[in-house]
């Protein structure tokens, strides 16, 4: 069926938004209540004691009756960040030369991978998580994938588990900058020079901390989150949980914005992530000579873990577009494979300290179930 989302409901995201801008200060606020409740605890006795925690319990409910009640009220004409998000949900921006499209009616989505699961390899790809012994880890939503087989271009197969799970990402929503820094060339923010294009392979393919910084300074963040909510991408889309999100640079600075569904920093969920590499298959990030240049970019992998490493033992003569990302016990990989004359885009996004095994070990069954299919 077609996907054309409805418009989102803001008062819910403008709640949401209002306790992630305020996280931070309801945190010392809350330090200090609970100093306070203590000091008084240890100072009183008896009845006063009690006296004392009545009063307390009867200040804080009415405190919670205030928040809840006038919380999304508090933001509406404070230019927060629940409005800055209303701006372009219902009003996305217009990308350089597709002002036409933009004020067109909202068209199918070209990417609707929901409309495209197949029930055959659905089954086979709960069958092979489960001989994995990674059932228990995706029932607990520690794990989640995307299959997507695009031989047919116009005609994908797809399968997921928890694809809709917003996860922390790490360096894998630098794809998201790639993205931007080319939207920023064809808007004419930025020249795709020589440097320009080393800083952005130094990104892709080595992770480079630095050089994604560098990137997202020259483009700004509110450009990169544009493309990100524009009407022609819609890669993170409150109808479907959010997706990739870069709201944070990689360094040590505070994040700009969290994601404000989850307040995830740097955040995907397996689905957008196929989204990115379907559209970039079908030559439809920008056009087809952009998406041809990005996948280049994307190639060559310097890095060889989780998906690199179990196909370099696997299928060997496979051809891998890719970013992964790793932080702590987050581990994620992403890729547009080419094997056994066949295409196939592959995500996995996973919560575990032994997560990098897991991906390295998952993407040989994909494999499997791509070329037996």
């Amino acid at each position: 069926m077609d996907y054309s989302p409805p418009g989102p409901d803001i008062e819910a995201v403008r709640l949401r938004c209002f306790f992630v801008d305020e996280r931070g200060a309801g945190r010392a606020w809350l330090r200090s209540l609970v100093a306070g409740i203590m000091g008084g605890v240890l100072a009183t006795s008896g009845f006063s004691r009690l006296r004392f925690l009545g009063a307390v319990l009867a200040a804080v409910g009415v405190g919670l009756l205030v928040v809840s009640a006038g919380a999304p009220s508090a933001r509406a004409d404070g230019g927060g960040y629940a409005d800055w998000l209303e701006e372009f949900l219902i009003e996305p921006p217009v990308l350089k030369g597709r002002d036409a499209e933009a004020a067109a009616p909202l068209a199918a989505d070209p990417a609707n991978l929901w409309a495209r699961t197949d029930a055959s390899l659905q089954r086979r790809l709960e069958a092979a998580v489960s001989g994995l012994g990674l059932g228990g880890a995706t029932s607990e939503r520690r794990l989640s994938v995307a299959l997507a087989d695009v031989t047919d271009i116009d005609a994908p197969r797809v399968a997921e588990l928890n694809g809709d799970r917003m996860m922390f990402a790490a360096s894998l929503p630098k794809i998201a900058i790639l993205l931007a820094a080319f939207e920023a060339a064809d808007a004419g923010k930025i020249t795709l020079d020589t440097p320009t294009l080393s800083k952005l392979e130094a990104m892709i393919r080595r992770s480079s901390n630095a050089a994604a910084t560098e990137m997202m300074r020259a483009i700004g963040n509110e450009y990169i989150a544009k493309v990100l909510l524009s009407r022609r991408y819609r890669l993170y889309d409150p109808e479907h949980n959010g997706g990739l999100w870069v709201g944070k640079e990689y360094a040590q600075q505070a994040a700009w914005r969290r994601d404000p569904l989850h307040s995830v920093s740097q955040g995907a969920t397996a689905m957008q992530t196929a989204r990115f590499y379907y559209l970039l298959e079908a030559g439809r990030l920008i056009d087809a000579d952009a998406s041809r240049k990005m996948k280049e970019i994307l190639g060559e992998p310097a890095i060889a873990h989780k998906f690199v490493r179990g196909l370099s033992q696997a299928a060997p003569d496979a051809r891998v577009f890719r970013k992964s990302g790793t932080w702590g016990r987050y581990h994620a990989d992403s890729a547009l494979i080419e094997h056994c004359d066949r295409r196939y885009i592959a995500v996995a996004l996973a919560e575990s300290d032994h997560g990098g095994d897991w991906l390295e070990r998952l993407i040989v069954a994909l494999d499997d179930l791509i070329c037996r299919a």
